[in-house]
């Protein structure tokens, strides 16, 4: 029998590189830039899989080193992840002949000065700046993101009207908490961006939107902020969001004579609701490549 090699790729994942800028020395306001960076490429490997030949394979070491060094060659590009991710895929592609797509994923972990200090960082914890860049020879796409931005509302949340069958057991409501952690990827239609103005805009609009509307669904909610983003950045070509329903049920504390108007809740992590959405501006503004196909969508 004879078979055939299909999809693959390979690189170094997670690579884990703090950039410290220090401009103006040491007396000055420091900056700093927290990553963790995947490198996956794509080309003409047969050989490696099939029959041994490691003579075209660049090697996943060669490929951190490139990442560490970029992050001082390429210093001004890589104060934003965006900028980072660009120049590698470019580097990758435009230099190694037998590379012919590389998909840069870089987690930004953002760091704010502490107190006012010019030089002491508290790490903020509140959502995860992501990014990929896809690139070939005729093509690059970059997707900006974020992760783990946990958001909630105590009212102005309703769910009812749903479909019932022999099976629902869910009571209708029209007063609940809604939190969800936000995970969401949008498309530019560039690569030409104010990489970081870009993101606070998105951002912003996503708690904005979250904060403010009425919602009747998570769904709605989704929709909302999708709408919210392609408004207020116009960059931005399409929006994708995966966001689980974070229960909150009220407890029953009539055995213990008490009433709960809506007040004392348990927070249930599991199961949870997965509801997962793209907000376009047209048919035609979506580009499937452009997304990393090994995330969780």
């Amino acid at each position: 029998m004879s078979y055939v090699l299909g999809h693959n790729q390979y690189g170094k994942a997670e690579v884990h590189a703090v950039r410290v800028y220090r401009d103006g020395g040491r007396e000055a306001e420091h900056e700093i830039v927290d990553y963790n960076v995947s490198v996956a490429h794509q080309g003409d490997f047969e050989d490696a899989h099939v029959t041994g030949d490691q003579a075209k394979v660049l090697t996943t070491d060669a490929t951190k080193n490139t990442v560490n060094a970029f992050m001082k060659e390429h210093g001004d590009e890589a104060r934003e992840p965006e900028g980072l991710a660009l120049a590698l895929a470019r580097h990758f592609v435009d230099t190694v002949p037998q590379i012919t797509s590389c998909r840069v994923n870089v987690e930004a972990f953002p760091w704010e000065r502490a107190h006012g200090t010019p030089h002491g960082f508290v790490r903020n914890k509140d959502y995860v700046r992501t990014v990929t860049v896809t690139k070939t020879p005729d093509a690059e796409y970059v997707v900006s993101g974020l992760k783990d931005l946990t958001v909630l509302k105590t009212t102005d949340s309703e769910f009812h009207g749903f479909y019932e069958d022999k099976y629902t057991t869910l009571k209708p409501t029209k007063d609940r908490i809604m939190a969800t952690d936000v995970k969401a990827q949008w498309l530019h239609n560039g690569t030409d961006v104010d990489w970081g103005k870009s993101f606070s805009t998105v951002l912003d609009a996503v708690t904005s939107s979250f904060a403010n509307a009425y919602s009747y669904a998570l769904q709605q909610t989704i929709w909302d902020m999708g709408t919210a983003v392609l408004d207020a950045a116009d960059s931005v070509s399409e929006i994708r969001f995966s966001c689980p329903n974070n229960h909150h049920f009220v407890i029953d504390l009539s055995p213990f004579g008490l009433e709960n108007e809506f007040e004392v809740h348990h927070a249930d992590d599991r199961p949870y609701g997965l509801i997962e959405a793209t907000i376009q501006r047209d048919e035609s503004s979506s580009n499937s490549k452009a997304f990393d196909p090994g995330q969780a969508w």
